[in-house]
């Protein structure tokens, strides 16, 4: 796996590593305190990474050929728990990563219609990818800071994962059912 595809699919992975070390960091807080009210665009860590995972369902199931629009966000916070949610999230992670690699270099430039209510949005795949990732990595960082402010400290998540790295991220791929070659395709670095 290399040339144009490579970078979307270490993304698309990159980004379920990244939502498992946040929720996994999540856990240790209680429930109170992860509703709790904080300082960021949304309330709370809770609606924070509910958020992710509404929009992460919205633009998936466009992805994937679906019609799911607006009703992806009918109920704002559908986890009340760090567990439901972290097993939500890794769900919708799971299909994206499904989407991503079963791409070639004609579906990436492909149209996706992403029904928004009344009218259908056209964008091109390559396109609708960096923007979810973009909102993923911006509301990840906003919950990043809100866990600054609570009795547990946040994760690692801005370095990107890279062949040979340290022991514990062989140990969270494996949690994760990954490899470095399930990652990287057989690419050295």
């Amino acid at each position: 796996m290399r040339g144009l595809l490579l970078p979307y699919r270490a993304m698309a992975y990159n980004n379920a590593w990244a939502n498992h070390r946040l929720l996994t960091a999540c856990a240790g807080l209680s429930p109170d305190a992860f509703a709790a009210p904080r300082t960021g665009f949304f309330p709370s860590l809770r609606a924070t990474l509910n958020h992710i995972l509404i929009i992460d369902r919205f633009y998936v199931d466009a992805m994937e050929g679906g019609t799911l629009g607006p009703a992806a966000w009918a109920d704002s916070e559908p986890c009340a728990t760090v567990a439901a949610l972290h097993q939500a999230q890794a769900e919708i992670d799971q299909r994206l990563l499904r989407v991503v690699c079963a791409l070639d270099e004609a579906g990436l430039v492909r149209t996706v219609a992403v029904h928004r209510g009344t009218r259908i949005q056209r964008e091109r795949m390559d396109r609708l990818l960096l923007h979810l990732f973009q909102h993923q990595i911006h509301h990840r960082g906003q919950a990043h800071g809100m866990l600054s402010d609570s009795t547990v400290a946040p994760p690692q998540l801005d370095e990107f994962f890279s062949v040979g790295e340290a022991p514990l991220r062989a140990e969270e791929f494996a949690a994760l059912g990954w490899t470095e070659e399930t990652v990287w395709g057989g690419a050295s670095a």
